[in-house]
């Protein structure tokens, strides 16, 4: 008895199997087209954009930086801090002045 069981256990599970891999049709592969919009533009400001410039286009695109809400100059201080300690953007302590005077002066409040 105790073998009929087990043998009906097995043969029940064998009939649940899922089909085997090679008897399944491989997935269709298919090329796929993005466009992306331009990122190569610089921020604006000449000189003065020259450590956002050197330091952020790396990551952001300039417009995606300028699209960002008004934020008082605090405000940039800590989101500059915040992408060289969370994220460890490389970003010289010398240029992060620079950085947020450009950011508070383009997009501040």
């Amino acid at each position: 008895m105790r073998y009929g069981i087990i043998a009906l256990g097995a043969f029940s599970a064998a009939l649940l199997a899922s089909t085997p891999a090679w008897v399944q049709q491989p997935p269709a592969i298919t090329s796929t087209t993005v466009e992306l919009p331009p990122g190569d533009g610089l921020f604006p400001g000449g000189s003065s954009a020259d450590a956002i410039n050197n330091n952020c286009l790396a990551c952001h695109s300039a417009d995606m930086v300028l699209n960002q809400p008004k934020l008082p100059k605090s405000a940039w201080d800590a989101e500059v801090r915040k992408m060289i300690n969370v994220y460890k953007a490389p970003v010289d302590e010398v240029d992060v002045p620079k950085i947020v005077d450009y950011l508070a002066q383009y997009r501040g409040q």
